[in-house]
């Protein structure tokens, strides 16, 4: 199924929502391609690319709890989107997560069942790792 319908996942496994929206996608039947970007790092062709998909701005995507981005300054509505994606570029984990890119869209997941409309096959019930029921 994965040629016929691609689907990428930039996935942090440390996170809940991550491990539900890659677990969702797999229910359904899809065997995504799944990028820890933590490991892997981003490139700016990479950011511009997804950014430009999804029609946001670097802080739309910007993590702020648990991330170097208060003391890099980040936070300050000041900072420019230059700065930002140099700093996602240095610091992968600024990046929010899971976002998905499938042939429907490219969004950040959150919560885990955003990812339902970027699919063309959905699970008929999904259990959370928390144990909340998603239907479709």
């Amino acid at each position: 199924m994965t040629d016929e319908f691609p689907i990428t996942i930039y996935h942090n496994p440390d996170c809940g929502t991550s491990r539900n929206t890659l677990a969702m996608i797999e229910s359904a039947g899809y065997a995504p391609k799944v990028v820890e970007y933590r490991k892997a790092g981003w490139t700016r062709p990479q950011l511009d690319q997804l950014l430009a998909a999804m029609g946001a701005k670097p802080r739309d995507v910007m993590r702020e709890k648990g991330t170097p981005a208060a003391e890099l300054g980040l936070l300050d509505t000041s900072a420019s989107d230059e700065a930002i994606l140099e700093a996602m570029i240095e610091h992968p984990i600024l990046v929010n997560r899971p976002i998905v890119a499938t042939p429907k869209g490219t969004k950040l997941c959150r919560p885990s069942e955003a990812v339902l409309p970027l699919l063309d096959c959905v699970p008929t019930e999904f259990t959370k790792e928390d144990g909340e029921v998603v239907r479709p």
